[in-house]
């Protein structure tokens, strides 16, 4: 009988910790960051942006979204609106704070990872751009959207790069670009 009551109580102990386990490795999983990078060519003489996401997180994110399951390995369909979506919670002004309309160049699955990409043709005379990203901060008040910006130091003859942390509490960020 005592036997018995021990294994009962060894069971329920290693549930316990299974089931805490569990829930720890799920939790970490999702890594609620997203990067973006605004890429300013020089051959093209374009604004090129890409954003990455982690296909997980972008999956739990849509169920939120649009309350329903979200394949978007599987889904030309749900991919499309995901990528909709983060081109919707991302905005590029210029030094004058004027919106860059960027246009939708397509969206991927690579790896691990959903990219969206947008372009834009660069203004002739450009300081800095104001940079607003909320993607994924309507599902989680928690999501860091970091954005890069990488452009050319014409005096310097080399490569810049620049990058800035979003919260849901940031307002417009100013990233200097001369």
């Amino acid at each position: 009988m005592i036997l018995y009551k021990f294994n009962k109580q060894l069971v329920a102990i290693l549930l316990a910790v299974v089931t805490l386990l569990t829930s720890n490795l799920a939790a970490a999983h999702q890594q609620k960051e997203a990067y973006s990078t605004i890429l300013f060519n020089d051959r093209t003489q374009n604004i090129e942006v890409s954003h990455r996401f982690y296909i997980h997180d972008a999956e739990h994110a849509l169920v939120k979204l649009l309350n329903k399951h979200a394949d978007l390995i599987g889904s030309v369909d749900t991919q499309k609106e995901f990528a909709e979506y983060i081109q919707n919670k991302f905005r590029l002004l210029d030094d004058n704070k004027q919106l860059l309309p960027l246009g939708s160049v397509g969206f991927e699955i690579e790896g691990k990872f959903f990219w969206v990409y947008q372009e834009i043709k660069q203004p002739e005379v450009l300081t800095a751009v104001y940079v607003k990203m909320a993607a994924l901060q309507d599902v989680w008040p928690g999501q860091i959207n970091q954005i890069n910006v990488e452009h050319s130091d014409i005096k310097a003859k080399s490569k810049k790069s620049r990058s800035v942390r979003i919260s849901e509490h940031d307002d417009w960020q100013r990233i200097t670009v001369d």
